[in-house]
């Protein structure tokens, strides 16, 4: 097996009415990527909080969010898929303004790989039990 490497990652919890952002990759199905929130790598000197901001923009496509507060930090190994153990910084996160109920975004990778295009829409807090990989670990912090 080969040796997992440790990359930093942020998890974006934003919430808005009891409701929590989440979206699909519109080009796998729910069987081989499930339903995410926001996130993705910190780069290099980059501060979590910011990456977060950041993940958040590129992933829905909206741009005016803030950090309400981090609400920790967790490991998740993410093997098989990669030889990979995540530290991941969570945050709760507001979005401002109106938003559709539904919409279609996509990351476009700073032109480096074709676009990754996802379906973003928000679900009951209740139900963020629904998150893979281990992404709703941390919901039960918001109730704090």
């Amino acid at each position: 097996m080969p040796e997992k490497v440790i990359t930093t990652k942020v998890l974006c919890y934003v919430v808005r009415d009891g409701h929590l952002l989440v979206f699909r990759h519109t080009d796998f199905s729910y069987e081989e990527v499930g339903i995410q929130v926001p996130g993705g790598s910190v780069r290099p000197g980059e501060d979590p909080a910011d990456a977060a901001v950041r993940e958040a923009r590129e992933e829905t496509g909206l741009f005016d969010f803030t950090v309400v507060r981090k609400l920790g930090e967790i490991e998740y190994d993410i093997s098989p898929l990669r030889f990979e153990i995540q530290r991941r910084h969570v945050f709760e996160m507001a979005l401002h303004g109106a938003t559709p109920d539904r919409w279609a975004s996509q990351e476009d990778h700073d032109g480096e790989h074709e676009p990754t295009r996802f379906e973003c829409f928000w679900i009951p807090l209740r139900a963020a039990h629904v998150l893979q990989s281990g992404q709703g670990a941390l919901v039960s912090r918001l109730f704090d």
